[in-house]
């Protein structure tokens, strides 16, 4: 199992054969074996296998192009899919939330094939926003606004309510729920990331509609779909609801 990103291969599991045969393709200049994802920004430590060592790549998704430095950078092709399903999801004149937004492929895509007016996005990751107002201007978007710092502190100064918010959260204890429903109004949409890994379907709504009772809303659950898997019966889910 492996991901490619650019012009880089990156393998699941340290293999010397495999890395060579993935090096067959011409496209493919390096090779590496991800490690262990630790830290605030949950970046995965990268080992070379093969190839060049190079780190930096421009990786091409839904008609946009996204540069990353996979040291510094998360980010996951294995998205690409969910981003274009959002994207084509919104309608005209959305403003739009983007939390956890890393380089910026979500507010992209969504710029790239909606016609959202405005798409606002907090990244944490100092490198991962600099990439983030890189890929902004390679791609010529006029209408994404970042905000490096943390969800709790930027959401309560932004003093505007959101048509739709995305919450493509990593694997963190913290479900920052209550700072999406601070800037959800009627009508809201909300995209909800969650791990299934130890928790089932029916504790990840319970775990969303708890919070929203104490948060004062009422929703309606939309849809729930897994959206990537991550290990054998493992899987990165989203969950819709909307505020009513």
């Amino acid at each position: 199992m492996y991901d490619i990103i650019g012009n880089i291969a990156v393998i699941h599991k340290r293999d010397k054969k495999l890395a060579n045969k993935i090096l067959k393709n011409r496209h493919i200049h390096a090779v590496y074996h991800r490690g262990k994802i630790s830290g605030r920004l949950r970046i995965p430590k990268l080992m070379w296998v093969a190839g060049e060592k190079i780190y930096e790549t421009i990786h091409k998704e839904s008609g946009c192009s996204f540069k990353i430095d996979l040291r510094k950078c998360y980010f996951s092709p294995r998205l690409g899919t969910d981003r274009m399903n959002i994207s084509q999801r919104i309608r005209r004149g959305e403003e739009i939330l983007v939390m956890f937004s890393g380089i910026a492929p979500y507010p992209i895509v969504i710029a790239k094939h909606s016609k959202a007016k405005r798409i606002y996005c907090i990244e944490l990751g100092k490198d991962s926003v600099r990439y983030a107002d890189k890929n902004i201007k390679m791609n010529k978007m006029k209408n994404i606004i970042v905000f490096q710092g943390d969800v709790r502190k930027i959401v309560p100064k932004l003093n505007r309510k959101f048509d739709r918010i995305l919450m493509p959260r990593p694997q963190l204890s913290e479900t920052f729920l209550k700072e999406a429903f601070m800037v959800a109004k009627r009508g809201t949409i909300i995209h909800y990331y969650d791990f299934e890994i130890k928790k089932k379907i029916h504790e990840i709504i319970d775990l969303v509609e708890e919070s929203a009772k104490k948060s004062k809303k009422k929703i309606k659950i939309l849809d729930f779909k897994p959206i990537r898997e991550i290990a054998p019966y493992k899987y990165n889910v989203r969950l819709d609801f909307k505020i009513v």
